[in-house]
Formats: structure tokens, C-alpha cells, sequence
């Protein structure tokens, strides 16, 4: 057990007990998950994931992959030609390059990729790459752009993105209105902290139709039923006070009317935000938009909302600018397949986060007989042009990793967990600083149970997601109600923070059968799930173990 032990569990006793009342069926909007896609997907695999992680977000293609022929640098083509002069094989190089900045550029964050691997051996701070490489000799004019560009690329890899060292726990469930909720999050502030959790992601915070808070009405009115606008700044300083992020959960997407109009439509909003039908897609099929059509998925409990219209993107940067000012640190994105993801990076530069998620959820692909299909290569690249679409600004929940995971253990299918390039298979695999994973959320299981995680498996599933790169997300139900599982995840947290695996860990897959996976992550920590037997050679000292799951640590 963790150095937290018994001690720590004890202040969130009665808590936790609390909320098992707090478990009422209450019905919400019901996801797909068997469609079946056949695009084939021309991204991410081609490319290193050490490349690929480091190299500008903002000048990625659509499909993925980085567009060299778009890029940059701040100077122009005469002072890089006066400087490629005292330049050896450089210089023929740069003159050849002309006009053609981007390959230059290209070359810098590869040099930069290799400088950043040797310095991660220096002071640890762990930009691991897929695969090993010499380092090439940098060529002096080069040397000399490296320092702007190279911070040029560490900006606009970190804005909401946080530090690639983040543990996410969800600090609520579905039933969570019911229990005058920031009360409760404010006395585990504490507990949640010294777990070693970094950020915690609350519900809806504004008033709302529905109680759990995702049909909002007045964005600026903050008493809703998790508890009043002065309970919800108490809670947000303690979390902050405690050494902890928040993340509060924005819906964008729709948002409910105030009053009807003279044919009786619910399109007219009140509040400091008084829009109007315009603020409507003129496509949506029950209010009666008067704005542009749009081109996502439509909400239809909802008015879907015209992201297009210049004043609504006013008042909603405004807006999330306002929630920044109250203490919020970022956001979790609900529903974004409903509108444009340019518009979340509009957002995103406007209110300035520390962390964005987006919950872009799409049916994965499956077989003739009902079962998953191995490749999900198509599912996983819509995930990254969502991601492409912000800007690369966000992150987004690994839904292809929850997928398989699912597979995994229902069907003892441990094979699935290695792609035919090597590498895990979800979005970890191609893009692990933009994947958040996670196991349950509100969603897909408390009492509402979408898409339940098989409980046997739920110990495994936090024994990989722990242990791999991304931005692990725990959920509360099993942290505070199911006590075995609480258990394993303090002492996977403590592992995961004191060997420092982070966002972009590298993996290296050494087994991935019928009944056993395995995997080593940076070369300090071997875990394996599954009931089969893997070989593990005497320079490792077992440190952690369950029911089909083990975790080792590297001997010095």
C-alpha cells in the first residue's frame, strides 16, 4: 500500500458513503458505438512519434501529417543566405533551400529532437523518442536560429496542453447535483492532492435545465445544483490552495432558451447573453435557427449554437475569459463534434488554459460479426484532425484506447493492445501528448451505464493507462466507491510520479499474446496485465502486483 496508507483514506470515510445515495437513475443523451467506418486512414503511423510530437502544431495537414511546405521562420530569405555563406555542406544546403524554409526548419526541430533526448538524460526531463538516432552535426548558422525556434516549438506544444506530467482525476459522477457536491469536493481537496493527482475536472458549473448541468441556460449564473456561485469559488480555491489545477466542463455546443417567440419556439435566450435566433444554425430542426447551416453532429434536446456568428464567439471568449477570472485552470470540452474545432482553438487563445480536453466521440470500427475490428487506424485519425482543427492546441479523450480496452478483457484478446507498426493502439500511439485515457466516466458508466467498463478488467485497465504516456484520467466512482481498486491506483500514481513517466513516455512492447501484454516504458518500469506468463529477466525487482497484473522497476 501506498506511504498514504489507511490514515489518509479515513478523512474521506463518510464521504464516501454519502454518495452511494446519490445514485438515481436519471436518463441523458445515449452514444452510439457500433458503427462501422472503412476510410483508410493516411496519417500518423508513417510518422516517428519522437518527430511527430516536437514539430510545429499549428503547421500539421489535415491528414495528420506535418506540412513542411507551410513553415516558417522569423527571418527572411536574404539574412539566412548572408549567414549559410560561413556555412561548410550547410551552406550548399541553404542555398539549394532558398524559398524553401520549411525543410530547413525541418532539419532544426529533427537536430532539436536529438538535443532534447540527450538533455532528458542529463536533468530528466523526459522527451523520450520512439526510436534511437546519431546526432547529426548541427550546422553553425543553424546553431544560431536554433534558441528562437526551439522555444517557438516548446510554446506551442504546452498551451493547453499543461506539462505532459498531469494526473486528471473526475471529481464527480452523474448523481453528483444531488449532494450539495462543492461541499464534499472542498473536504477531499486535501486527500485527492496528496494522492498525487494534478488536476481535477468538475461538472457544468453554470444553472441548467437539467440538474447535472449539460442543457446550460444562463452561462453567467453559477448557482446551479452542485452548490451556489460562492460554494463554487470556496472549492476552487481550496483545490488551488491544495497545489491542484481545475478543469471545469464547458458546453459550447447548445444552450437552452429562456423564453419562446411569438410561434411559440424556445430561441430566445436571456441572461447577460440575450441572443437571439441568429445565434441558431439555421440548420438545426427544431428552433428555427436564423443563422449559417452548420456542419457537425446535431445536439437536438438543445438550440444548436451558430459558432459562426462573430458575436457569439465574442461573448463565449468572453465568457470562458470570465470562468479563467473565478479560478477555473481549463476546460473539458463537451460535445465538440457539434461544431468546428478552429472555433475551440479561437476559444482556447482567447481564455488562455493551462489544460483543454475535447470530447470528440466517434463510434469505432467493427467487424461483419458484431466484433471490433483490429485496425483502428480510421478511428483514431478523426481524433487527430479534430485535434489538427484546434490548432493542435487541445488534447482529446482517448476514446480508440477505452475501445479496445474493452475488447482486451471482454474477450481475453491481450494481442490487441500492439498495432501492426509496434506501438499501442490508440491515440496514445500516434499523438500520447494530445491523448487523455481513462477507463469510466459519467457517461459510460455511474447510473447511467452507456458503455460500462467490465469490472473484472477495471484493475488492469488502470495498471496500463497509469503506466503508458498520455494524460491518465481516473474516475471518481472508483477512486471513493470501489476500495480494492482505490488501492491499486494510489500506489500506481506514486510509481507513475516517482519514476516520472509523463505525457510522452516511450513504450517498448515486449509481448502482446492471447492472455499476457507487456510492456517497458522509458526503460525504467516493466508492467504486465493478463493471466500468462511473461519473462522477466533478474535486472528488474518486482515493486507492485494483483490479480493478473504486476509492475517492476529497473535495478540500478
Amino acid at each position: 500500500m501506498s506511504a498514504l496508507g489507511n490514515g489518509s483514506l479515513k478523512q474521506a470515510g463518510g464521504l464516501g458513503a454519502a454518495s452511494l445515495h446519490c445514485r438515481v437513475q436519471a436518463p441523458k443523451r445515449a452514444r452510439s458505438h457500433c458503427a462501422t467506418h472503412n476510410e483508410e486512414c493516411v496519417g500518423s503511423p508513417a510518422v516517428d512519434a519522437g518527430y511527430f510530437e516536437r514539430v510545429s502544431l499549428k503547421q500539421r495537414g489535415a491528414n495528420g501529417r506535418p506540412d513542411l511546405s507551410r513553415r516558417s521562420v522569423n527571418t527572411d530569405a536574404q539574412d539566412v543566405a548572408e549567414l549559410a555563406k560561413d556555412a561548410s555542406e550547410a551552406a550548399s544546403r541553404a542555398s539549394q533551400a532558398e524559398g524553401k524554409m520549411g525543410a530547413l526548419v525541418s532539419e532544426l526541430v529533427a537536430i532539436d529532437n536529438t538535443l532534447a533526448d540527450h538533455e532528458k538524460r542529463i536533468n530528466e526531463m523526459h522527451f523520450g523518442m520512439s526510436m534511437a538516432v546519431q546526432l547529426p552535426k548541427i550546422p553553425s548558422f543553424l546553431k544560431r536560429l536554433q534558441p528562437q525556434i526551439r522555444k517557438q516549438i516548446h510554446e506551442g506544444e504546452q498551451q493547453a496542453c499543461g506539462t505532459g506530467y498531469e494526473i486528471l482525476l473526475q471529481g464527480f459522477n452523474w448523481e453528483s447535483h444531488q449532494c450539495g457536491w462543492y461541499q464534499t469536493m472542498m473536504e477531499q481537496a486535501a486527500w485527492i492532492s496528496q494522492i498525487g493527482f494534478t488536476m481535477v475536472w468538475l461538472p457544468p458549473p453554470t444553472e441548467s435545465v437539467s440538474p447535472q448541468g449539460y442543457l446550460p441556460r444562463d452561462l453567467y449564473n453559477l448557482n446551479s445544483h452542485y452548490g451556489s456561485v460562492e460554494e463554487l469559488q470556496s472549492c476552487l480555491s481550496m483545490f488551488q490552495n491544495v497545489g491542484m489545477k481545475v478543469v471545469g466542463d464547458v458546453v459550447l455546443n447548445h444552450r437552452c432558451a429562456t423564453y419562446q417567440n411569438h410561434e411559440g419556439i424556445w430561441n430566445q435566450f436571456g441572461g447577460r447573453l440575450d441572443w437571439d435566433a441568429r445565434a441558431i444554425l439555421g440548420n438545426d430542426p427544431n428552433f428555427r435557427g436564423l443563422g449559417n447551416s452548420g456542419k457537425g453532429e446535431m445536439f437536438l434536446a438543445a438550440p444548436n449554437i451558430d459558432h459562426s456568428q462573430e458575436f457569439v464567439r465574442h461573448d463565449l471568449a468572453h465568457w470562458l475569459k470570465w470562468l479563467r477570472s473565478m479560478g477555473f485552470d481549463g476546460w473539458r470540452f463537451d460535445f465538440v463534434r457539434g461544431f468546428e474545432g478552429k472555433y475551440i482553438q479561437e476559444y482556447i487563445e482567447a481564455s488562455d488554459p493551462h489544460f483543454a480536453v475535447g470530447e470528440f466521440w466517434d463510434s469505432l470500427n467493427y467487424d461483419g460479426d458484431g466484433s471490433l475490428s483490429f485496425k483502428q487506424d480510421s478511428h483514431r485519425q478523426r481524433i487527430c484532425d479534430w485535434i489538427n482543427a484546434t490548432g493542435g492546441l487541445s488534447t482529446a479523450f482517448d476514446i480508440t484506447t477505452k475501445g479496445i480496452l474493452h475488447a482486451v478483457f471482454e474477450r481475453s484478446e491481450y494481442w490487441r493492445l500492439r498495432d501492426d507498426q509496434g506501438k499501442p493502439p490508440g491515440l496514445m500511439g500516434w499523438w500520447p501528448s494530445r491523448a487523455v485515457t481513462f477507463l469510466e466516466n459519467h457517461d459510460t458508466g455511474s447510473t447511467q451505464g452507456h458503455w460500462r467498463f467490465p469490472d473484472h478488467g477495471v484493475e488492469q485497465g488502470y495498471v496500463y493507462i497509469l503506466t503508458h504516456p498520455g494524460t491518465p484520467t481516473v474516475f471518481y466512482d472508483h477512486l471513493v466507491l470501489w476500495q480494492h481498486v482505490r488501492d491499486v491506483v494510489m500506489n500506481l500514481i506514486e510509481i507513475r510520479k516517482r519514476i516520472g513517466i509523463h505525457s510522452r513516455s516511450h513504450v517498448k512492447i515486449v509481448e502482446a499474446g492471447t492472455d499476457a501484454y507487456a510492456a517497458e516504458i522509458d526503460g525504467r518500469l516493466l508492467m504486465k496485465i493478463g493471466p500468462g506468463h511473461v519473462h522477466v529477466d533478474s535486472s528488474w525487482e518486482l515493486v507492485l502486483s494483483g490479480h493478473n497484473w504486476a509492475v517492476w522497476e529497473k535495478l540500478n
